[in-house]
């Protein structure tokens, strides 16, 4: 990720937290590594204190596990282990997910696609709750999976 990316003028982004853990591309990995994710998210939200609201770290779980789960599904290699990364930044939460298959690019299902097909649904979903979202070819092969979601201050309660 460019650091030196503005988001406003005079406000650089700072990356404030990474993590990354390999897992078997199996339902069970995929399950063990979304936990994990989600436990490193809630300490750095204990961390650096209240800064966003419930709806986006539920987002972010969902695409987190939806990722890792396509990975599982789709991406498997035999003897290889697929990496969930998240990067934390002042501004934006990016979600990686490298798998073994570069041969088998992600494609959504059509919002008006006959709801008797059986996968392409998670990408949907994934497109339709990330800010942003693609796939780039992973050296020596492979594929990275990622999505981002902009960090926003929490709504004040009460009206204020």
């Amino acid at each position: 990720m460019n650091q030196e990316t503005v988001t406003a003028p005079g406000e650089p982004i700072v990356v404030t937290g990474h993590f990354r853990i390999l897992f078997p591309t199996t339902a069970h990995g995929a399950h063990t590594a979304r936990r994990a994710a989600e436990r490193w998210l809630a300490a750095q939200q204990e961390r650096s204190g209240p800064r966003t609201d419930d709806d986006s770290e539920a987002t972010a779980s969902l695409l987190i596990a939806e990722l890792t789960a396509n990975a599982a599904r789709h991406g498997r290699v035999r003897g290889r282990n697929a990496r969930l990364a998240l990067t934390l930044t002042s501004a934006a939460l990016r979600i990686e997910v490298t798998d073994a298959r570069g041969d088998r690019l992600p494609v959504p299902a059509a919002p008006d696609a006959d709801a008797g097909e059986e996968s392409g649904r998670g990408l949907l979903l994934v497109a339709t709750l990330a800010d942003a979202w693609g796939c780039e070819p992973h050296h020596p092969g492979g594929k990275t999976v990622w999505a981002e979601c902009t960090r926003h201050e929490p709504a004040l309660k009460g009206g204020a």
